[in-house]
């Protein structure tokens, strides 16, 4: 609930002069209690996000190939991290107990089958996107990662850009610049090791199998209320299957340069959740 203590009649009169005006919506006191609600939960997802996926490239750090892939695989974490903490402090800043609630969650948990399939399902308590339920097993996933959802979160991350919430949209742009430098680490290697050998574009072809349909899940059903109110209300500029279909070209645009196949994907809408969710 909106911990404002201005009247909810007075707050969406503030919140729709604002958007009418295109001004940004600073603090509770400018949102009604809907646009406190869709706005903290999209925040909470992506913070929750980072964190679990931090986590999850912990153990890349001292798996890298190299002394120079350790150095850049705990430069990503690092960023992972800093945008969780970032995503939080701005979760604290709309009083969401933040410390209570990272207490209660275990964001190293992963699912004990890597080539486990769970759909869109959950299978914890916390906010994180589903895909970061998943290990990752081979540095061919640790970069086929980096490729294929990082570059995910950067499409959606391109309509916070423009968000109707001011202290939110001002985050995202150096948190937006950090995950495209996760996504040119991915290029890098996905063309590397689809160009390198038989063997290596063969380990990294199975990667792409794994982690493109598990991306595909995460941007939501094509039509929703929900995906209409965060519209509404400026939160989202485009529809999911608008995102979905722009990161979807430009994966097959990569791989068709680099000889790799992009399996069809077939969406299970009954099992796809209702609102894309923001992660980086």
């Amino acid at each position: 609930m909106n911990p404002s203590t201005i009247s909810a009649t007075e707050r969406e009169k503030r919140m729709q002069e604002k958007i009418k005006n295109d001004e940004l919506i600073e603090n509770c006191d400018d949102m009604s209690d809907e646009y406190y609600e869709l706005l903290t939960n999209l925040m909470m997802q992506q913070a929750d996000s980072e964190l679990a996926g931090a986590f999850g490239y912990v153990p890349w750090i001292m798996k890298a190939p190299t002394t120079e892939e350790m150095l850049v695989v705990s430069n990503i974490t690092r960023d992972e991290v800093r945008h969780a903490r970032a995503m939080f402090r701005l979760l604290e800043d709309l009083q969401i107990p933040v410390e209570e609630h990272v207490k209660e969650q275990d964001f190293s948990f992963r699912l004990d089958n890597p080539e486990a399939d769970i759909g869109a399902q959950r299978a914890a308590k916390d906010s994180r996107v589903n895909i970061f339920y998943y290990p990752i097993n081979s540095w061919a996933d640790f970069c086929m990662f980096n490729f294929c959802m990082d570059r995910g979160a950067g499409h959606q991350l391109e309509d916070v850009k423009e968000s109707t919430y001011g202290p939110w949209q001002r985050e995202i742009a150096r948190i937006f610049r950090e995950e495209m430098t996760h996504v040119g680490h991915g290029d890098f290697w996905v063309k590397k090791l689809a160009l390198e050998s038989p063997e290596t574009k063969k380990e990294i072809q199975k990667a792409l199998d794994l982690w493109y349909p598990r991306t595909m899940n995460i941007f939501g059903k094509p039509h929703t209320k929900k995906n209409d109110l965060y519209r509404k209300y400026g939160i989202k500029r485009r529809t999911n299957e608008e995102v979905r279909e722009a990161f979807a070209a430009e994966i097959k645009k990569n791989c068709d340069e680099w000889g790799l196949t992009v399996t069809e994907w077939v969406p299970d809408w009954a099992t796809i959740p209702e609102d894309a969710v923001i992660v980086g």
